[in-house]
């Protein structure tokens, strides 16, 4: 991509495809819409790839299903047609994002269809991703009334609860084995930050400038804490070994920017850096035959806010 705001590009099951969220008026997307393109497509500098999603609302975090015919992905438009508000910049500050309460997940056809609703529970529901085992979903849900992981079958029936402690948990992504879950959570420790964070959340909002990644069974146990970092780590993605994990980090950056890739073992040794921008590179996915990489980045736009998608080879 050339202009924007492009990110979590994911990989159709056979590599043919990605799909993914833009922001962008000249496509005449106001707010993130889902969008879905042939991976040699060189052309969308001039041409607009086409429209998944409904057009209305804002939606994210959109995934193939098994069979490459069908998507998911979390919208708001069941509950107004308008891109919702984003969050006025806070006197205290505080860099926040919001946690639309409106978002439901849905299955669509490659051709913008729904299928099927596949969430209808009060709050948000999003940030799902579906198992390379082709049998499970794991999604982001507030219906405890905290930020928890839930797994559910592919037409949304045996939905589980994967965490249960206090904080943020999403972007979760499966092992290639489908046996684990990887993901980033805040974890308010003090009795001052337990009280923000709830504050927050029931404004709609959670403060992402601390998490940490952690990885469990896909049951939920053994869930260990593998970074302890500081700052924002997020993005995980699994490497195609499943013995380690990529990642978007700032704890190297000293005012909160730039973000880069990194890559640390599930057990949180070796952790070795990929990227050395001093911009924005996170979102990294593998495909599925593990002989590429797509992540979104501000190098080369020109001095604009432009976020990009790239896709690159990766050599081990």
């Amino acid at each position: 991509t050339y202009e924007g705001d492009n990110a979590e590009a994911y990989w159709s099951f056979d590599d043919s495809k990605l799909v993914f969220q833009t922001k962008n008026s000249k496509w005449g997307a106001n707010c993130d819409q889902i969008f879905i393109t042939d991976t040699n497509n060189y052309k969308m500098q001039t041409d607009i790839p086409n429209l998944i999603s409904t057009g209305s609302g804002r939606t994210t975090c959109s995934y193939f299903l098994p069979g490459d015919t069908t998507i998911l992905y979390a919208s708001t438009h069941l509950s107004d047609s308008l891109c919702p508000k984003e969050p006025k910049k806070r006197s205290d500050g505080k860099y926040v994002w919001p946690i639309y309460e409106s978002f439901d997940i849905f299955i669509s056809d490659l051709n913008g269809n729904i299928l099927k609703q596949l969430t209808a529970t009060n709050g948000y529901d999003a940030e799902a991703t579906v198992s390379p085992m082709g049998d499970k979903i794991v999604f982001t849900s507030i219906r405890s009334g905290d930020l928890e992981l839930y797994t559910c079958n592919l037409d949304g029936s045996d939905v589980f609860q994967v965490t249960n402690q206090l904080g943020y948990d999403g972007g979760a992504f499966f092992s290639n084995d489908g046996e684990k879950l990887i993901f980033r959570a805040s974890r308010p420790q003090t009795a001052e930050e337990k009280i923000e964070y709830k504050e927050l959340l029931s404004e709609g909002l959670v403060k992402p400038t601390e998490m940490e990644l952690y990885v469990c069974n896909i049951d939920g146990s053994d869930l260990k804490k593998i970074t302890e970092l500081g700052g924002a780590n997020w993005a995980p993605f699994f490497h195609p070994s499943d013995k380690k994990v990529i990642f978007s980090s700032n704890h190297k950056s000293k005012r909160g920017f730039p973000f880069n890739l990194f890559m640390i073992d599930i057990n949180g040794e070796n952790l070795e850096q990929i990227t050395y921008d001093d911009t924005f590179d996170a979102f990294p996915v593998f495909s599925n035959d593990g002989s590429k990489i797509v992540f979104s980045s501000n190098r080369n736009n020109g001095e604009t806010r432009y976020t990009n998608l790239f896709i690159a080879d990766w050599v081990d």
